[in-house]
């Protein structure tokens, strides 16, 4: 996922212009590519065909943005417009006779996609299958049945969100903390949506300090810039971005003790040891790139063969484990459970994959191709040296944190890893934070926030999270005072 600077240079003044130009009327623009940088032998900022490709883009993402309104999935534009403006690329290459250029471009491009796809792939199948496994349901059925009070459901559902989604992602995290809220405090408006804006809110910090809890933190582990246990530097910084807003919010919440609801559920043959599976695959991956200096994906496909084999295991030894707790079932008189032994599926490894959230993967291509093409004209080159010759790093990083809020911190982590400015480990840490809770600031600047709203809707609102932005404003600029003042240190280059 590499892309480029330009080859031929113009006047100072007008790289200024156009890239002012850029910034003032595409902010949307600031949407990315690939991560180390491939140089094209053609600057096509200036020419028709990069600013249709720019127009193409625009088109795409604004289509991506009103995905809620328009009911189409937000892979399907991305998709277009990532074949047309490498069409364009390659056709521009093919008149000035050097087609093997574009070609290698595109190559390296879709080769470190790849890497990263095939990691998510496998992520997702154990989360799946976790979730096949009633993992998920099992957690969600022990704190409706333990009858905590709305304050202490609050932060307990804030706090396993800020605790879980490091591990299992922070969509994942919000939609199973969401479930429990929603179940609770079933028809309490203001309630709901004091806890689905805090669940965003810590999901999103606790994916900040991990590569494996968010998109962006795996795109910068596995481009080499910082290394596994460095995230965890972060670990402070990001508390902080949960915890600020959460206390101002908790002081508004009418605490009362709801009914307990009795509502039992068993894990299923084998959760636990797919959780077990799922800690020694993430390990193989860690290994993987700090030993072995291999790419992390080696040791994730190498944990996708752990659960294969282990469905297997328990494909082959259903038979026994049904007739032996059949037996059980009929010596207690559990009937119920008895005759729920009926309906049991045989685990299928492939189902999981199959589960796995295409529509984001191909989102996911679709964005780094396009971004890639505009890199390869010439665009990130133009954007870098603004944002990162004319202004200060540390202001820059802030400020892409909050754009992440409107675009998506997925395009505008791949800019910068594409841009690939000089900056000093500390900031590259702070772009990792940035762009990792800066999505929290407004209800569409995340996967979460998006997800919740569908989840629990009418009780979680746009309008309803935006009337605390502010106050998660205030989380945001303590987090970020907070890593400058802790990890003051990796700042010098």
């Amino acid at each position: 996922m590499q892309i480029t600077d330009n080859t031929t240079r113009r006047s100072r003044s007008s790289r200024h212009r156009m890239a002012l130009t850029l910034l003032a009327g595409l902010a949307l623009f600031i949407v990315t590519s690939p991560t180390h940088a491939v140089t094209g032998d053609m600057d096509l900022t200036g020419s028709f065909v990069g600013f249709l490709a720019v127009a193409i883009f625009v088109l795409a993402y604004a289509l991506v943005m009103a995905e809620e309104k328009l009911h189409m999935r937000k892979s399907k534009p991305v998709l277009v417009a990532a074949g047309i403006i490498w069409g364009l690329i390659g056709w521009t290459y093919v008149q000035a006779g050097l087609p093997d250029a574009a070609e290698s471009a595109f190559h390296e491009t879709l080769l470190e996609f790849s890497e990263l796809m095939l990691f998510l792939l496998v992520a997702m199948t154990y989360i799946n299958a976790m979730d096949e496994r009633r993992v998920f349901d099992a957690l969600r059925s022990w704190m409706v049945q333990k009858g905590f009070s709305y304050r202490t459901l609050f932060w307990l559902t804030g706090v396993m969100a800020f605790l879980i989604s490091p591990i299992a992602d922070n969509l994942t995290t919000a939609l199973l903390m969401c479930a429990v809220v929603t179940k609770v405090a079933e028809g309490d408006k203001k309630f709901i949506n004091l806890c689905c804006i805090n669940i965003v809110v810590a999901a999103n910090a606790g994916g900040a300090f991990s590569p494996f809890g968010d998109i962006t933190t795996l795109m910068v582990w596995q481009a080499g810039l910082i290394e596994f246990q460095e995230f965890f530097s972060l670990l402070i910084p990001s508390a902080i971005n949960f915890i600020v807003p959460a206390v101002v919010m908790s002081c508004f919440i009418h605490n009362r003790t709801p009914d307990s609801l009795e509502e039992a559920v068993e894990m299923k043959r084998g959760a636990r040891r797919i959780i077990g599976l799922f800690l020694l695959t993430v390990a193989t991956a860690v290994a993987c790139h700090t030993l072995l200096h291999l790419p992390p994906v080696l040791g994730m496909m190498t944990g996708l063969g752990y659960l294969q084999f282990f469905g297997f295991y328990l494909r082959k030894s259903l038979p026994k484990s049904l007739d032996r707790k059949r037996t059980q079932y009929t010596q207690r008189g559990e009937w119920k459970k008895l005759e729920q032994l009926g309906s049991v599926v045989p685990f299928d490894v492939f189902n999981r994959v199959a589960r796995a959230e295409w529509d984001t993967l191909l989102f996911f291509y679709g964005v780094v191709m396009c971004v890639g093409g505009l890199g390869f004209m010439g665009y990130l080159g133009l954007l870098s040296d603004v944002m990162y010759s004319q202004w200060d790093a540390t202001w820059a990083n802030i400020a892409l944190g909050i754009i992440s809020a409107v675009v998506d911190n997925i395009p505008v982590m791949f800019a910068v890893l594409t841009m690939e400015p000089s900056m000093s480990h500390g900031h590259w840490l702070l772009i990792t934070l940035t762009a990792g809770v800066g999505g929290s600031l407004l209800s569409i600047g995340s996967a979460a926030g998006v997800a919740l709203m569908g989840q629990a809707r009418g009780y979680y609102t746009f309008m309803g999270h935006l009337r605390w932005a502010p106050v998660i404003a205030l989380g945001y600029a303590a987090s970020v005072a907070a890593h400058l003042w802790i990890n003051q240190a990796s700042f010098a280059l």
